[in-house]
């Protein structure tokens, strides 16, 4: 049995995920190997005995699917489900609906590259990772932690940036450390919590 614990875990695998497009606030849903690594997830957390009090999630169809997935394969479908915007993934702007490989024969490699893993430079007309940051940490603070900090267990299934700017808080990371975190899809990230919201422990959980 685990307690007091914060999960944060990466949508499963996705369509566009899977062609290479740039993805961002647009919609697609998970491929079979998402719905898999999905499954996945919440039987690895069922073998660590966590009873969750409430989970977190974007408003995305991927993100929510995956948290459903967890959820039934813990046996845990009647807990609290919170969906908001501020967990979306980073807002890719024109880049959005891309195949990436086009996007670098458009733009140049380089300035695709700065996009991708710049901490703070957007592309057109959308987010960098600090612009992300700046609406997932104040939700984390006002909504995510004081659940948290109640003693409540917590999942949060989102987006490979959102949770990189959770990453970068909780484990008080520089921006050149966070943009060189890869975040997997599908790979519960159990973290325990002192009462002042810093790192205790942190672990992946990989089959």
């Amino acid at each position: 049995m685990m307690d007091n614990v914060l999960v944060l875990v990466r949508h499963g695998q996705s369509e566009w995920n899977e062609r290479n497009l740039f993805t961002g606030w647009r919609d697609p849903d998970l491929t079979q190997l998402g719905v898999q690594e999905a499954i996945k997830a919440g039987k690895l957390l069922k073998a660590q005995g966590v009873i969750f009090d409430i989970a977190y999630t974007s408003v995305l169809k991927r993100a929510q699917r995956t948290l459903s997935l967890i959820m039934e394969n813990l046996n845990q479908t009647d807990i609290p489900v919170v969906c908001d915007q501020a967990l979306n993934e980073r807002d890719y702007g024109e880049l959005s609906g891309l195949n990436k490989d086009e996007a670098r024969k458009q733009w140049g490699e380089e300035q695709v590259l700065m996009w991708r893993r710049s901490y703070d430079i957007p592309p057109p007309g959308g987010e960098s990772l600090k612009d992300t940051a700046a609406r997932v940490l104040p939700y984390y603070k006002n909504k995510i932690w004081p659940d948290v900090k109640s003693g409540k267990n917590v999942i949060v299934a989102a987006h490979g940036n959102s949770i990189r700017a959770l990453i970068m808080y909780l484990e008080e990371l520089s921006a050149q450390q966070i943009i060189e975190r890869e975040v997997a899809t599908g790979v519960p990230m159990v973290y325990r919590l002192t009462m002042h919201g810093h790192v205790e422990d942190r672990r992946n959980l990989v089959a």
